[in-house]
């Protein structure tokens, strides 16, 4: 008998096994023989199992996207896979499949979709018809595909994209989004008939309003008047030889962009008309669906003439017939962002949030009946003080459903309509990820310590839950997972800080090993046992030997408004010092090995792992990714700036401002910096911009400390969750590389 088929013997089954005696002889030896028989089962089972390798990163299938049929019988969602690239045995592409499952789990999710990446699924309403979005020549197009088998066909031809398909409550439309260039909008016939301006202000310096951009007539002439050597110019920027930056935003994920696009939504019949533009102008939209009868839409965006797109951060919500005309104002008012708008299936209702533009606050949860009359006066708000996702009805509108994150959980609730009461419906050691509403059930992807994606499905109240796929349980079940250890402490400011332990994955006691403090960004995320894109770091770290400790520090989400407004002016001292007690917490443990810490974070734990290190010299290795380190270079330099005046109230040239993101600056430390530390940053990192490390690199250099640098071409700020899988492995093994070298280097001086 192999070890994989031992550890999968029940435990009863396997004392069995052990005794060839009867059961009269196992009743004089229950208490001593079966405690050792349970325990020498369980250590060989623990034995037979293999570690986390750092290449199960490219095994883990997550899945979202999930949609139910109207009638609640089925559920599509999507399945992403890492697969190999071409003939390369290092290089992976991630692909989309679609799958339905019956909505009781009766039976095993039947993919859909083959070979092309796929994704955005949703059920025509008589179930004839699933609907997905799939790129052709590097746009996004709908197609549709019979339920009862058959090749999927090309619905959209549409020269801009076409995206996040929504179906029409008779079934004989699509309405879908697309992103459309202010260039391609000037000269665009059909959707700017007239090659009008945009009304509000274009704010290129020296020109009155909107009068650049017009186009020159001229030809290009570098030596002629000033209309030819204008043309001559604009040929440059056509040729890509200059970039003209005049908008406020211009930096995107990977890039600078002198580009201004807008959302506009369009609804196409299913006999492939050419589709009718549902929003217009040049403005931007981020929501568009019918209501329940499909004579009007629900549309969320805003229609500002007077602020350039950059300057207008309202977002209200409008109502329209169902071919886009007599739209007109539900919701908004001055500094304030309405969003998420959900319609009841009966029509009866309509739930939102709304919120304060840029305050470091979540949104409150209403709701309004709805008719055309609704308006601010009608608002039902439901206090809830977390952030919220995915506002979700059942169908028959006693319940809104969502998600919120919550001391280290995402747990499903429920508003009740009647009781006027929320109720948690899952815990907070697990985490509910995507879900559908049916008409008798739930189904939705769990995150768990035991497994980061797997669907479910449960009643309404989420009991009687069952678990209807495997797509990483089969090979899961067969690795050394280590569990975290939930613990709390009351920190400076009287607040009660969670943090988990997990012990190395082969822990013995008796032994000390090396811990890990790993960190998160945000400032306003939260790190916990039902958030997954963490999984397979910590895990790795537990099979190589590690222990490891996270923390939600003062400012994290998930505690509340005032946790999270807890770091306001103070981004470095205060969550400091609930991270490093976190880390003396599980020291007093016993078994750490105080020689062999280390420090890890990314982002915004990439700011704080260099605030640490300047100010604590503990840690025999440190590690930062795509981190921030001199706050008035990252609001000129990252496209995510307005922290800046979020968080420390003002901008780098006022100088009670100037003061403080000096004082908060680990760049301002930097000659305090002793411990070996290796840095990491994407080549194209426009959220915090790459110069940020630079910066921080060559100062250490200049002070002859030991420091390494790594840049990775091409690479985002979302390297480690979504980024290039070469690159993701790449950066996860030099880190342990890195760490492993002053490990030894610490081992071979302390003896």
């Amino acid at each position: 008998m192999s070890a994989s088929e031992v550890n999968a013997i029940p435990a009863e089954l396997f004392i069995r096994i052990l005794s060839p005696f009867n059961n009269e002889y196992m009743r004089f030896y229950t208490g001593p023989f079966l405690l050792f028989s349970i325990l020498s089962y369980s250590l060989f089972a623990q034995q037979a199992k293999e570690p986390v390798q750092v290449t199960d990163l490219l095994r883990i299938k997550s899945i979202g996207g999930i949609n139910f049929s109207k009638d609640g019988s089925k559920a599509v969602f999507t399945v992403t896979n890492i697969e190999p690239d071409g003939d390369s045995k290092l290089d992976y592409k991630y692909v989309n499949h679609v799958y339905a499952v019956p909505a009781d789990g009766s039976e095993q999710p039947k993919q859909i979709t083959t070979k092309e990446s796929s994704s955005q699924p949703g059920w025509s309403p008589d179930l004839t018809q699933l609907a997905f979005t799939r790129s052709v020549e590097g746009k996004s197009q709908v197609f549709l595909m019979p339920t009862n088998g058959g090749e999927p066909v090309q619905l959209t031809h549409f020269k801009y994209g076409a995206s996040s398909p929504k179906w029409s409550p008779d079934g004989s439309r699509i309405i879908f989004s697309s992103e459309i260039d202010l260039k391609d909008l000037l000269k665009d016939s059909t959707l700017n008939p007239g090659y009008s301006l945009p009304p509000w202000p274009f704010e290129q310096a020296g020109f009155d309003r909107n009068e650049s951009l017009l186009l020159p007539l001229a030809k290009p002439n570098p030596d002629g008047n000033i209309d030819e050597i204008r043309a001559y110019l604009d040929a440059n920027i056509s040729d890509k030889k200059a970039k003209i930056l005049n908008k406020l935003n211009f930096q995107d994920e990977l890039q600078t962009s002198a580009n201004i696009s807008f959302t506009h939504f369009f609804v196409q019949d299913v006999k492939g008309h050419a589709p009718q533009e549902i929003t217009h102008g040049f403005y931007d939209f981020s929501g568009a669906t019918f209501t329940p009868d499909g004579k009007h839409l629900i549309i969320t965006g805003d229609i500002n003439p007077k602020e350039h797109p950059d300057r207008s951060e309202e977002s209200k919500i409008y109502i329209a017939d169902s071919a886009g005309n007599n739209l007109h104002q539900l919701l908004g008012k001055k500094n304030t962002i309405y969003n998420n708008a959900s319609v009841s299936p009966l029509g009866h209702w309509l739930a939102f949030q709304y919120g304060p533009v840029d305050s470091v606050e979540d949104a409150t949860m209403a709701m309004i009946p709805l008719s055309e009359r609704s308006g601010e006066e009608g608002i039902i708000s439901i206090p809830f003080d977390r952030s919220k996702n995915n506002l979700t009805w059942s169908r028959d509108e006693k319940f809104l459903y969502f998600t919120s994150p919550s001391n280290g959980g995402f747990p499903l609730y429920r508003f009740n309509m009647k009781s006027k009461k929320i109720e948690a419906l899952s815990d907070v050691n697990s985490g509910v990820g995507s879900f559908g509403v049916g008409s008798n059930g739930v189904v939705y992807v769990k995150t768990s310590v035991e497994d980061p994606f797997e669907i479910y499905s449960a009643d309404l109240a989420l009991q009687h839950s069952r678990q209807i796929t495997n797509f990483n349980a089969n090979w899961i079940d067969h690795k050394l997972i280590s569990y975290p250890e939930k613990h709390f402490f009351k920190n400076t400011q009287g607040m009660m800080v969670e943090y988990w332990v997990m012990k190395p994955a082969n822990f013995q006691a008796g032994k000390k090993y090396p811990v890990l403090l790993e960190i998160h960004g945000g400032p306003s995320a939260m790190w916990g046992p039902g958030e997954s894109s963490m999984w397979h770091e910590f895990q790795y770290f537990c099979s190589k030997g590690y222990g490891v400790v996270y923390c939600n520090p003062r400012g994290s989400g998930g505690y509340g408004k005032d946790f999270q407004r807890a770091n306001i002016m103070d981004w470095g001292s205060g969550p400091a010092s609930d991270v490093l007690t976190a880390m003396d917490s599980c020291i007093k443990q016993g078994w750490a090995d105080t020689s062999r810490l280390l420090v890890s974070g990314g982002s915004y734990g990439g700011y704080l792992v260099a605030w640490i290190i300047a100010h604590d010299h503990r840690f025999c290795a440190a590690c930062s990714q795509r981190g921030v380190y001199d706050l008035a270079t990252f609001f000129g330099e990252g496209n995510a700036w307005k922290l800046v005046p979020i968080y420390f109230g003002g901008y780098p040239w006022q100088s009670e401002t100037k003061k403080v993101l000096q004082r908060e600056s680990p760049i301002d430390y930097v000659d305090q910096i002793t411990t070996p530390y290796i840095i990491f940053h994407g080549e194209n990192d426009r959220r915090t911009g790459f110069v940020q490390s630079e910066m921080m690199y060559r100062s250490l250099k200049i002070l002859n400390r030991p420091v390494e640098y790594v840049r990775h071409p091409g690479a985002s700020h979302e390297i480690t969750r979504s980024g290039d899988n070469r690159q993701r492995i790449d950066q996860l093994l030099r880190t342990y590389e890195f760490f492993d070298r002053w490990l030894k280097k610490t081992r071979y001086l302390s003896k």
